[in-house]
């Protein structure tokens, strides 16, 4: 896999993504965010031989209004023939070590299901214990520990706002499958 970043906030490029394979594909024409992509190297050399690898994963970001030193993830897609290969997290964590390199303190996504939570959690994400006003879990990055600080109870309290969702049968066996488990561990490239 190859991990390219396109462009930093607020003059981020546009980028074209057919919208039958890419979810929010929409949201990555906006010029004002900074973007990252995932490419099959691989797949190009097997069918096409092109220079350019076929685009498998992106995200795109911006700066938080009123904190300079933050970057909020926006927008995180993954064709939908490649989901679950571990490719999100691995673009997070590319992402995330570029942003810091640039000099931002935090990073900051919302959610809006349990995939996504933890494709973050194995990026170095935590569950921040906020929730946005359209019901999605806030999570950045460094954790935010304090005091009593429980990494695991804070990754199931996560897991506990999905479980009282309308979820499909595969949300529901996710779930259970982590119930009582620690978070995933960030170091490892696992899918």
């Amino acid at each position: 896999m190859e991990y390219d970043l396109l462009g930093w906030p607020p003059d981020g490029p546009k980028l074209r993504l057919d919208y039958q394979r890419f979810s929010y594909a929409g949201k990555f024409v906006m010029s004002n965010t900074g973007k990252a992509v995932a490419r099959d190297d691989a797949e190009t050399e097997r069918t096409r031989g092109e220079s350019d690898a076929p685009i498998v994963a992106a995200v795109a970001f911006n700066e938080d209004r009123t904190d300079a030193g933050t970057l909020w993830l926006r927008y995180v897609t993954v064709d939908r023939e490649r989901r679950g290969d571990g490719i999100a997290p691995s673009l997070l964590r590319f992402v995330r070590d570029r942003a810091l390199e640039r000099g931002y303190d935090r990073l900051r996504i919302a959610v809006n299901n349990p995939f996504a939570y933890e494709a973050l959690y194995r990026s170095g994400f935590e569950y921040t214990g906020e929730t946005t006003g359209i019901a999605e879990l806030v999570l950045e990055h460094p954790a935010a520990g304090e005091g009593e600080y429980d990494a695991a109870k804070r990754y199931q309290a996560g897991l506990e706002e999905f479980r009282d969702r309308d979820l499909s049968a595969e949300e529901e066996a996710f779930l259970e499958a982590r119930r009582g488990s620690d978070p995933p561990d960030p170091e490892s490239h696992d899918t």
